[in-house]
């Protein structure tokens, strides 16, 4: 009788784990770069090394869904700020904020070598890749439409600027860190809006 009900519950709890393994290995790959030990991710996130292993099967397939998962959310928070903002300008901001967040951007800068090598060859990376970066560029034009943002630079110049900023300044210690990174976002948020020069 029992029996029916625990094949749903072991399933719930795989994906439970599949989740704390992925959120683990993004945590140490931000940290620690891609090499980072498969057994301290598995400790990370909580797990034994075994089911680890049974649920991604080498380096490989878990930075493959570490990256995938990064464009998933990515996508997802454009989705949410364009619909949860009453103008583009407030959507952009709340956008750009999302993409400065210290741990993304430590994140994308360790997976951006990875990438660069194994993108091309994958499909579904291109599809989520061009997925973020339509709904990026979506918020961008919406701002720019309604004379809220300066027209002067497109979603890929201001994405490289993010990513600029997020750059972990090694002279600094991390909360120095993250306060030099606040203050630089304000000024870039300030710097986009239109003016009649940049119109």
């Amino acid at each position: 009788m029992t029996a029916p009900a625990a094949t749903p519950r072991l399933r719930a709890d795989a994906r439970r784990n599949r989740a704390r393994i992925v959120a683990g290995a993004a945590a140490l790959i931000g940290e620690r770069g891609p090499d980072v030990p498969m057994e301290d991710i598995a400790q990370h996130a909580g797990v034994g090394v075994g089911t680890l292993y049974r649920r991604f099967p080498d380096r490989h397939s878990l930075i493959r869904e570490v990256a995938a998962e990064m464009f998933r959310d990515a996508s997802r928070a454009a989705t949410e700020a364009l619909a949860a903002s009453p103008t583009g300008w407030e959507a952009l901001v709340r956008l750009v904020r999302h993409c400065a967040d210290p741990g993304l951007g430590a994140l994308s800068g360790a997976l951006r070598p990875w990438l660069a090598e194994h993108r091309d060859r994958d499909e579904e990376l291109r599809a989520l890749t061009a997925a973020w970066l339509e709904g990026f560029e979506a918020a961008v034009h919406k701002a720019q439409s309604e004379g809220a943002m300066r027209t002067d630079i497109d979603g890929a110049d201001l994405l490289r600027c993010i990513s600029l900023l997020t750059c972990r300044m090694p002279e600094l210690p991390e909360d120095r860190n993250r306060e030099a990174a606040q203050r630089y976002l304000d000024i870039l948020i300030d710097g986009l809006r239109a003016s009649p020069a940049t119109r």
